[in-house]
């Protein structure tokens, strides 16, 4: 699987670019799904959830003139046959991963079957956005913030540190974000300090892309590789 993973969306032309690129023919050429489910533990949820699909959100994405965009909704899948939503999966471009709470998204990804197949997808782009990104990397760098959002008796927030780990990085996104807090590099910084992977902290205008396990950055903002101090290796977030 090749992955575009990104803070707010196609942001700029650079990161358009590197998206025609891995998708290797124009957007208005490509299809793609779009995974809204992550933004729903939020008051509002629904409403985020509907904006970003008909291209009313800050952050581009669904806009960009596919040749046909449908939804894969996580939390539906586990009462669907696989025959009916899997080969829609495999046919698609690209998949369009929504932003909002990493641990919901992440715990439905699993639920759903869709984190399985993901290694499978050779050929298919994963766009992120924000949560969408995180989900993909090894650690949730807002797991604290989740948590807020699980619902009563629900185990959900076991191991809500952990994400997919479907690349070798993690990623923090909304790199000095004025409405955001603890995006600032010195929180960014103090968080990765005890991650045992490199963390590339990133605003949103600057995107992650992966090919085959290679990552290069595509930039027209900020950003930032911070690498593992030597006493992070073996470090475990039930360790903290």
């Amino acid at each position: 699987m090749k992955f575009l993973l990104t803070s707010a969306g196609i942001a700029n032309p650079s990161i358009s670019a590197a998206l025609v690129e891995l998708l290797g023919k124009p957007i208005a050429e490509s299809t793609a799904l779009f995974v809204p489910t992550g933004v729903y533990p939020f008051s509002g949820g629904g409403e985020m959830a509907w904006k970003a699909i008909h291209g009313r959100s800050a952050s581009p994405l669904c806009e960009l003139g596919w040749k046909s965009l449908g939804m894969l909704e996580l939390t539906a899948l586990p009462t669907i046959r696989e025959e009916n939503w899997v080969p829609a999966v495999r046919a698609a471009d690209a998949l369009l991963v929504w932003g909002g709470d990493v641990l919901y998204l992440t715990h439905w990804l699993r639920q759903s079957g869709l984190a399985d197949l993901l290694p499978s997808l050779s050929d298919t782009v994963y766009v992120g956005v924000s949560a969408g990104s995180i989900a993909v990397t090894p650690y949730n760098c807002d797991a604290e913030f989740d948590l807020a959002f699980v619902p009563d008796g629900s185990d959900m927030a076991q191991d809500a540190d952990r994400a997919l780990g479907l690349v070798d990085f993690t990623l923090y996104p909304h790199l000095d974000h004025p409405d955001m807090e603890d995006t600032r590099l010195a929180d960014i910084q103090k968080w990765a300090s005890g991650i045992p992977v490199p963390t590339y902290a990133i605003d949103d205008h600057t995107a992650i892309r992966v090919v085959d396990g290679a990552v290069d950055v595509v930039s027209e903002g900020d950003w930032r590789l911070i690498n593992p101090r030597p006493s992070a290796r073996g470090w475990s977030p039930r360790e903290r």
